[in-house]
């Protein structure tokens, strides 16, 4: 071969060789990159080319897919139908053609759109057999009749709010509402019609902000609630030993290093009273004492526990709850009352409930009990898994007795149910500068069989612009909500 017929024969190889290298370079160095492009036309038109799988309730799907005749872009043949989805859209999210997905619609997708590798020998089977490829399912741990309850609570109070509830033994999240709320279906497609329903959500054209997701994602001052952290804390380290002890509170209590009372709500017996008495009748002087008291290092460690500071994955995320580090006396003697900095979502106040009722045991929260594949075959199986100790067995039935007493004798009577035992907390929290603003109204519980089983622990929070400031209580407007969301629960176990 002469050698300009060699030169080119070389340069030809190497064209060759650059064509190969780059070629494997994209199918295996960068398939993963491309596939998950969102300019990635063929991933959309993929994603939505089949019925998506469903996210399943109580044996029964809460999602669907029709075909998508309507659409503007034709080449995208499902979009996803939602049953009551302003109700269950804090825990599904939206799957929409035109915005993306969030939640578990998001976080699951691999399995609703059959393109997760565990579902690799079940697509390979439906290869040779010629059937269309399907999506798997998301079976969650929610209760039907619980998340009506809930939603129909929050529904007919008005207002915004949220409910959160919890099966203490295992983490499971039986209910998870949150109100205003909104219908993942009416943006699910990607005509201008879907356009419009997505804009008038957004909190720019609607302040009421229905796309929050309240029970994960907002955090509120917890007010009196959060004297069930504050007790625990002075269990934990000593400080009091049992619930029926006199405290060291003296009536007026004036905070440490300043001139300023911390003042009760009405007259109510709060001098050196015990702790189950100053639970009962919610005593600021007596829990703020005690956070000032144990000081702002062990009040923090007690919340921790309880999971403030944290951010929680259910799998969806949740928002950390906040307890602040270096406060002085008097800050966390406000801050121990669940007010000051003092932040936490209504799954974090369903966790401390749980985590008394659960013998101080704290489980993991969450939301998917299982993966399936189309054929309902099991792809994974979550295991119930503890977090935390936040507090001895011993210590959490002396809490159990004070939260019981104030349901029975105190401001959580709302809450009573024939035939259970119910331990809860009221709260009615400041909002707005100098609490300017209409306060949120909390209750957090628990219901007791009598077996000694507890199936169920609930966190409820309402904010209500519009209601007479003097008519707004935890035990008057959340504790009612509460009490028939533990009621759904019970009744669904017998």
């Amino acid at each position: 071969m002469n050698k300009p017929l060699r030169r080119i024969a070389i340069f030809c190889g190497l064209l060759v060789l650059t064509l190969l290298i780059r070629d494997n370079y994209l199918q295996y160095a960068k398939a993963d990159s491309l596939r998950e492009d969102p300019h990635n036309r063929r991933v959309t038109i993929a994603r939505y080319s089949t019925p998506r799988g469903d996210i399943i309730v109580d044996g029964s799907p809460i999602t669907g897919s029709t075909e998508n005749t309507k659409s503007g872009v034709n080449d995208l043949k499902y979009k996803r139908t939602y049953k009551n989805g302003d109700m269950w859209s804090p825990v599904t999210g939206y799957a929409s053609q035109a915005f993306g997905a969030n939640q578990l619609e998001s976080l699951e997708d691999g399995i609703l759109t059959g393109n997760d590798d565990r579902l690799f020998f079940r697509n390979t089977l439906d290869m040779f057999t010629g059937k269309q490829k399907q999506g798997g399912n998301v079976v969650t741990t929610l209760n039907a009749s619980a998340q009506k309850a809930a939603w129909n609570g929050l529904k007919a109070q008005g207002g915004k709010g949220a409910v959160v509830a919890l099966e203490p033994s295992t983490g499971k999240i039986l209910a998870l509402a949150s109100y205003p709320s909104y219908d993942p279906s009416v943006f699910a497609g990607n005509t201008d019609t879907d356009a419009k329903a997505w804009q008038k959500l957004q909190k720019k054209y609607d302040p009421s902000d229905p796309m929050l997701n309240r029970a994960l994602r907002e955090t509120y001052p917890p007010g009196s609630t959060f004297k069930v952290v504050t007790a625990s804390a002075a269990l934990e380290n000593g400080l009091y030993t049992s619930a029926d002890q006199a405290t060291d509170s003296p009536l007026p209590y004036v905070m440490p290093g300043t001139t300023t009372e911390l003042k009760n709500e009405g007259n109510i017996p709060c001098k050196n009273a015990t702790m189950r008495t100053a639970l009962r009748v919610s005593c600021n002087t007596v829990f703020g004492k005690i956070g000032a008291d144990l000081g702002n290092d062990k009040m923090l460690a007690e919340a921790k526990k309880f999971g403030f500071t944290s951010e929680q994955f259910t799998p969806v995320r949740s928002s950390a709850s906040v307890f602040s580090s270096d406060m002085n006396k008097s800050q966390t003697a406000l801050s121990s009352i669940g007010q000051y900095n003092t932040a936490a979502t209504p799954l974090q106040m369903a966790m401390v409930a749980s985590a008394v009722a659960n013998g101080g045991k704290l489980m993991k929260p969450y939301m998917v009990d299982s993966l399936q594949s189309s054929n309902l075959d099991s792809v994974s199986k979550t295991e119930p898994q503890e977090l935390s100790r936040p507090l001895s067995a011993e210590h959490a039935q002396i809490l159990q007795s004070m939260m019981e007493t104030v349901v029975k004798d105190g401001t959580g009577k709302n809450a009573l149910i024939n035939g259970v035992t119910v331990g809860g907390k009221t709260g009615t929290a400041q909002h707005g500068v100098e609490n300017s603003k209409n306060p949120y109204a909390w209750f957090i519980s628990y219901a007791k069989l009598g077996d000694g089983s507890t199936p169920v622990a609930v966190a409820v929070v309402v904010e209500d612009e519009n209601a007479n400031r003097g008519d707004i209580s935890g035990g008057g407007l959340a504790a009612p909500i509460a009490k028939n969301v533990m009621q759904a629960v019970i009744n669904s176990k017998k």
